[in-house]
């Protein structure tokens, strides 16, 4: 805090009471007034730092809005009386300190006016394909995707306590050289694990989840194990209960094996430990923020995995990595219990290593909660069985020409014809989308409001331009008329978006064009990211601004690295991206390579 703040809050008891006075708009002596006057803005005594012209003519710069000679003498005179009194709630002397849990009063409804919630019924329908015989080995078994470990642990070829044996071997193994585990919670999972085994030996079997080991990104709260945020003034945080999609894993007879790693407060693939790195190319991170569920999964380390997503961050680990990352309509599956960085953005969702895997998930989790008041009731109609053909694939084709597209996209796109899929040309608006982001930005300075001022973002490991330290605090200029302009064109993006999907069933994007990575998170569509086949790259990837003074290894020969392809949905229409995700992880006939070494 500056210290003409501090100045200010040291002030007295005389100024704080001013400073009540003025939010109430009270005039100085109320009494003097005529029976039946109304309060005035700018009547109140003055409160606050002083400030001059100078100081308006260096903000005007920060929020791009000049001022005329006369205004700015205006609005410097009269600060103190007709502005300065709102900062109370912060400043002072009547504080108020919201919970983490308490959620803004506006809060974003991605059902427009008279849309659907989705499919009108449930159903959930599994594959009937038979596993195949168990693995000789061990690595086999790890790398198998859920269905198939599934099926085995069911009819009592696999138990759960070998199989969480084996991948507690393989995070003890493997952790050194990917940085993707905070806490190894091996007790817990053997416990669980075992009592997996005498639940399903006695006939009481509670489902594809029953035995199945699973790691979580690490800002899931976890009753008596540490939730760290992957942010060193955390470390030693420990929750009292579990969260909801927690609680809900546990009901399902999962296995938690290990609190994953993840970006500082939920950005990219930093944390207090180093950095995620990919399985696939250890030069380089495993991109975030959902970093460690990420390199797990793709590694065979966990069955599966439940990461985050606010804009982007299931999505770029999942393609980066060469895994499923299934990020549901905002709303359908329950935040209670999970770190707050956006209200209105959030999402939960599963990483897997198979399509099918990651609807296994979304069935567990999904479901409303008191405790999340954007959560919603809504129905999954998934049928493994059913066929794609039919599906109008939307596609952007200037998209498809251009980076961040590939040869593999454009493959990808050619094989939804072949599948019988029907391509659907569409466009959007040539707006600035990247304008949203100041939601997103005020969004999170604001949860994360005490941290700041306490001095805590000192402490975090990334201090550039592009992390949160620098972000949160440049918020604290962001204004409030453009918070809610943006806001509008939210809105708008929303409606565009209705006008695409009323000619569509999914939407086939480049998994990292900015502009949908933007639109379809504020907008609140799921999505379903995919490995489509293989790239050859000649430098590391980061998720980081380019930094001239540590430049990212280069490759020579180019290294091959998995690529994936992402279908966007309809609100609430998961069981679409469903049915279009599993003809093309069928035709694609990629997803069962492992990463060298692994």
């Amino acid at each position: 805090m500056p210290d003409s703040r501090r100045g200010f809050l040291s002030g007295g008891a005389a100024l704080m009471a001013a400073a009540a006075a003025a939010c109430r708009k009270s005039t100085p002596d109320s009494a003097a007034l005529p029976p039946g006057a109304p309060p005035a803005f700018g009547a109140a005594p003055e409160v606050g730092p002083p400030v001059s012209q100078a100081t308006f003519a260096e903000a005007e710069k920060l929020a791009q809005f000049p001022l005329g000679g006369a205004e700015r003498e205006m609005a410097a005179g009269s600060w103190r009386r007709t502005m300065a009194g709102l900062y109370e709630r912060r400043a002072g002397p009547r504080k108020f300190a919201p919970p983490d849990s308490l959620a803004p009063a506006l809060r974003w409804d991605p059902l427009l006016p008279g849309q659907p919630a989705g499919p009108a019924r449930d159903r959930f329908t599994r594959s009937e394909a038979v596993p195949g015989q168990l693995p000789s080995n061990d690595d086999g078994i790890a790398f198998a995707p859920v269905w198939r470990l599934s099926r085995w642990i069911e009819t009592r070829q696999l138990t759960s306590e070998r199989l969480t044996g084996i991948y507690l071997d393989r995070l003890q193994r493997f952790d050194p050289k990917l940085r993707c585990v905070i806490t190894l919670t091996r007790d817990l999972a053997l416990e669980q694990a075992r009592q997996a085994d005498r639940e399903i030996a006695a006939g009481r079997y509670r489902g594809p989840l029953h035995g199945i080991p699973w790691g979580t990104k690490d800002l899931l709260d976890t009753a008596g194990i540490p939730t760290t945020y992957g942010a060193e003034p955390y470390r030693n945080r420990i929750p009292a209960a579990d969260a909801a999609v927690v609680k809900r894993l546990h009901a399902a007879g999962a296995v938690l094996l290990a609190k994953l790693s993840m970006g500082a407060l939920a950005l990219n693939d930093i944390w207090f430990g180093g950095q995620t790195m990919n399985p696939w190319l250890l030069e380089e991170g495993s991109s975030g923020s959902s970093a460690g569920p990420g390199a797990a999964t793709a590694a065979g380390l966990v069955g599966f995995a439940i990461g985050s997503e606010t804009e982007g961050s299931i999505v770029s680990p999942s393609m980066r990595c060469g895994i499923t990352g299934l990020r549901p309509t905002f709303g359908r599956v329950p935040r209670t219990g999970a770190m707050t960085l956006c209200w209105s953005l959030d999402k939960l969702g599963p990483m897997t290593r198979a399509v099918e895997d990651a609807f296994l998930v979304l069935q567990a989790i999904s479901g409303p909660d008191p405790g999340d008041v954007s959560s919603v009731p809504s129905r999954l109609d998934f049928d493994a069985a059913a066929p794609a053909a039919g599906l109008r694939v939307g596609y952007v084709p200037g998209w498809m020409k251009e980076a961040p597209a590939t040869d593999v996209d454009r493959a990808a796109f050619e094989t939804t014809r072949k599948l019988g899929m029907i391509p659907v040309e569409v466009s959007l608006p040539d707006w600035p989308y990247g304008s949203l982001n100041l939601i997103l930005f005020a969004e999170a300075a604001a949860a994360f409001e005490e941290f700041t001022l306490a001095g805590g973002l000192r402490q975090l490991k990334a201090q550039v331009p592009d992390a949160w330290p620098n972000l949160f605090r440049q918020a604290r200029f962001l204004s409030a008329v453009d918070f809610v302009q943006a806001d509008r064109l939210r809105r708008a993006v929303a409606q565009e978006m209705a006008r695409v999907f009323s000619r569509v069933d999914v939407l086939l994007v480049p998994s990292l064009r900015d502009e949908m990575l933007t639109i379809a998170n504020f907008t609140g569509h799921p999505s379903l990211t995919l490995r489509a086949g293989f790239v050859e790259v000649s430098q590391a990837r980061s998720d980081w601004a380019p930094d001239p003074a540590h430049p990212l290894p280069r490759f020579s020969p180019p290294r091959r690295t998995p690529h994936g392809v992402t279908l966007i949905g309809r609100l609430f229409d998961e069981g679409a991206l469903g049915r279009a995700g599993l003809a093309l992880e069928r035709a694609f006939g990629v997803a069962g390579e492992r990463p060298p070494g692994f």
